[in-house]
């Protein structure tokens, strides 16, 4: 398998990927992985580090048409192969491609996937390894660029096209590894409900414990490794209490959300400041690009199960957005699986349009191990 790994400057790949790569070995694998930012500093040792993309335009495209007819020639030699790049550049030069129509055709890419990562983060690595000043709404509108351009560029050549969050867990590395190497698996969209139940940590433990059973036997592209509605959500908070910006731990912001500038739990994390109104201004954007995005992870996927909490008082845990993931995935001809947890029995507009209903997690496990849609992960990735 040959692929294509883009995503805008900020998302740190080169460690994710080597992660990648770190792991096949541990299974028996080997992925070649092409750095081409630092291939390009290779054929260009007269460049300082970080200023590479402030070369002319021409100069930018003749070091990257140099590296890539390099890993062109080289690829044949590796059963698997990731080309760590981006199909977009939106920097002082104004937006333009990183990539060649003519040398994509010759390289014949298996897979382009798109690596994507919450706004904030993005922003921070950006302004830490990077002299520019960039808001966080300039990272959105690269975000659906590069997202766009990789999809144009699989439909070019005929490769498949994923959206794959970066996450920080085990779990997001073991998705690209198995898009490579374990391609059979089937994929799956998790679905759970997630503003809802913000605050209720039993409720939240159980959906998590549904997301890690998910990941452990399907290629999972779980829409909670991108939330920004959280970061959205306290920062009205924070503005209406009279702050300027939010504080996040960058290695676990879930656990600092909701807490405010100051606050004492906050003494001992080396956190990262966040605009509330750089926030603000890009509402409508976290939403419209959680639309778009989700419903992208669902065509990607072979299946939807989503995961429907007993809530306080018995009230079924069915968000909006569950409901509307459901109806496009069943649109789509997926396979629609819902666990039930209520009590109370489900509506037609549920019944009617699943491929099959649970009670529970682990009667959905079973039924999905009897049926054979399911590996043993012990002979892949532990």
């Amino acid at each position: 398998m040959r692929a294509i790994i883009t995503g805008q400057v900020g998302m740190d790949k080169t460690p994710y990927l080597q992660g990648v790569q770190k792991l096949a070995k541990s299974q028996g694998e080997a992925i070649q992985l092409y750095n081409v930012g630092k291939m390009m500093y290779g054929e260009a040792p007269d460049v300082r580090p970080g200023r590479i993309l402030g070369l002319p335009l021409s100069r930018l495209h003749s070091l990257r048409r140099a590296v890539f007819k390099d890993i062109i020639n080289d690829a044949p030699r590796h059963d698997h192969v990731m080309v760590n790049t981006h199909a977009t550049f939106r920097w002082r030069h104004g937006l333009f491609a990183a990539f060649d129509f003519d040398q994509l055709r010759e390289l014949e890419a298996d897979l382009y996937i798109c690596l994507v990562d919450n706004v904030e983060m993005v922003h921070n690595r950006l302004h830490h390894e990077h002299d520019i000043d960039a808001t966080l709404k300039d990272c959105m509108v690269w975000r659906e660029e590069e997202i766009l351009a990789t999809e144009i560029m699989s439909q070019a050549f005929g490769g498949k096209f994923y959206i794959v969050g970066r996450g920080r867990a085990q779990e997001n590395i073991r998705t690209v590894f198995r898009l490579l190497c374990r391609p059979d698996m089937m994929k799956v969209y998790p679905s759970f409900p997630m503003s809802h139940v913000v605050g209720m940590p039993d409720v939240l433990a159980e959906i998590d414990q549904f997301r890690a059973a998910l990941a452990e036997r399907f290629i999972a592209f779980d829409p909670g490794d991108v939330d920004e509605k959280l970061m959205l959500d306290h920062a009205i908070m924070a503005t209406k209490a009279g702050h300027d910006f939010i504080e996040l731990d960058p290695a676990n912001p879930a656990t600092t959300f909701g807490k405010m500038p100051g606050d004492p739990e906050l003494a001992d994390v080396d956190t990262v400041r966040v605009s509330c109104r750089e926030i603000l201004d890009i509402a409508g954007d976290i939403d419209g690009q959680i639309y778009m995005r989700d419903f992208k992870l669902i065509d990607q996927s072979d299946m939807i199960v989503s995961y429907i909490p007993e809530l306080p008082g018995g009230v079924p845990g069915l968000s909006s957005g569950v409901e509307r993931e459901l109806q496009h995935a069943w649109e789509h001809t997926k396979d629609v699986y819902v666990v039930w947890k209520p009590q109370k029995n489900p509506s037609p507009f549920i019944t009617e349009t699943a491929t099959k209903i649970f009670r529970s997690t682990e009667e959905a496990l079973a039924h999905f191990e009897a049926s054979g849609m399911t590996v043993k992960t012990h002979l892949f990735d532990g």
